[in-house]
């Protein structure tokens, strides 16, 4: 067989039916208003930090309770926190802010069997797709705190830290909450990807591993405090071509 007969043909954009190609373009029409409408709802809410976790952990368990303590502290030193709206420490999250001094926001994603939104959001902005929602929590954030989870949380915890590796985001603090949940992940990063060359070892420093809420908050001033959380003019250009 000719190597040009095992090249994969292409679909002639004819055979694509109007009814397809109006879909498509209303779909990218559904993008676009996705991001417009929900940049225009938060620019007004900096500074401000995310705050990612499970959705399955319950109001009793300690690490709610604990998610919910640091909010608080966050929203009363002047911080909106931006959470994903739903249960769990999410809830949490968004309980501890709204009962504090600054704007609890949750970013709701439409999803097929869960995720109702919680009813602690001063602003409840909805998202139907994952990759605007979780811009919007890079766009906002001047610090991203870590709470224990899954697999969702792990995608944004390795979304930011890729993007903050490779330069594509200013470096704001990275903060895992729970040295006995996360010491595992953080030592297997420096015996195997270090190690292995996979990373450089001054990549490590983009991440605190954090217990204490009080401390969490200091970490994240300490950051500033020589700088204030005004996006400077290169980060500002940083995150207009994200």
């Amino acid at each position: 067989m000719k190597e040009s007969e095992k090249l994969p043909r292409l679909l002639d954009p004819e055979q694509q039916s109007p009814s397809d190609a109006a879909q498509e373009a209303w779909r990218v029409f559904g993008i676009m208003s996705e991001f417009v409408e929900a940049t225009e709802r938060l620019k007004m809410i900096r500074p401000a930090i995310s705050i990612f976790g499970s959705a399955r952990v319950a109001s009793e368990h300690p690490y709610y309770r604990l998610a919910e303590e640091i909010a608080r502290k966050l929203s009363d030193a002047g911080f909106s926190v931006i959470s994903g709206g739903g249960p769990g420490i999410m809830e949490a999250a968004n309980k501890g802010a709204f009962y504090g001094r600054s704007p609890s926001v949750g970013l709701n994603i439409e999803l097929p069997h869960e995720q109702a939104a919680n009813p602690y959001q001063d602003i409840s902005q909805s998202f139907h797709h994952f990759f605007a929602r979780k811009y919007m929590f890079v766009r906002f954030a001047s610090a991203y705190v870590v709470m224990p989870g899954g697999f969702g949380t792990l995608d944004e915890f390795f979304e930011t830290l890729t993007l903050a590796q490779t330069n594509k985001t200013p470096h704001i603090p990275i903060i895992l909450v729970g040295t006995s949940f996360w010491g595992g992940l953080v030592d297997w990063f420096r015996d195997r990807l270090t190690e292995e060359a996979m990373i450089n070892a001054e990549d490590l420093h983009l991440i605190q591993v954090i217990d204490e809420p009080d401390k969490v908050v200091e970490a994240i001033f300490s950051h500033y405090e020589s700088r204030g959380f005004t996006p400077l003019p290169a980060e500002r250009e940083l995150m207009l071509n994200l």
